[in-house]
């Protein structure tokens, strides 16, 4: 599994991973919020059903800023970004949507498979002493 650089690039999936799924909860409740308040003819559910639109359209914001910036560790592609790249053969979806499927795996699992590479990452931030150096370090100092 690959991991990532910095305790930063996971916060950052995270938060774009929630307000990926929170953009797809917010505009089918307030699409529908907005019909039954029209039908029912009332102004006050209305303008709730505004205010649920004008936050759709800001996580969307939100999500879109901070979701060019979640690259996988291995093929450094964008994965909760749009992209008109060709995916994996063997990339799967969740109601359509190979982000959701990311951004799901990101908050419930701690781990996800690119769309693109189809190679798993997981949360956790890579080791930086990496093997070869520690050990040329401890050579050195022994001298």
């Amino acid at each position: 599994m690959h991991r990532f650089q910095s305790r930063s690039t996971i916060v950052r999936f995270k938060f774009a991973s929630l307000l990926l799924c929170l953009k797809w909860l917010l505009a089918p409740v307030a699409a529908g919020l907005l019909v039954y308040s029209i039908i029912k003819h009332d102004m006050d559910l209305t303008w709730v059903a505004i205010g649920l639109g004008g936050a759709t359209i800001f996580t969307l914001i939100m999500q879109w800023i901070l979701a060019s910036r979640t690259r996988c560790p291995l093929c450094l592609t964008p994965v909760l970004a749009t992209k008109g790249c060709s995916k994996h053969r063997h990339a799967k979806t969740v109601l359509g949507s190979y982000r959701l499927r990311v951004s799901l795996a990101v908050l419930f699992k701690g781990s996800f498979r690119c769309p693109y590479c189809n190679e798993p990452s997981i949360m956790e931030v890579r080791d930086r002493r990496g093997g070869g150096g520690h050990q040329l370090h401890a050579r050195v100092r022994s001298r």
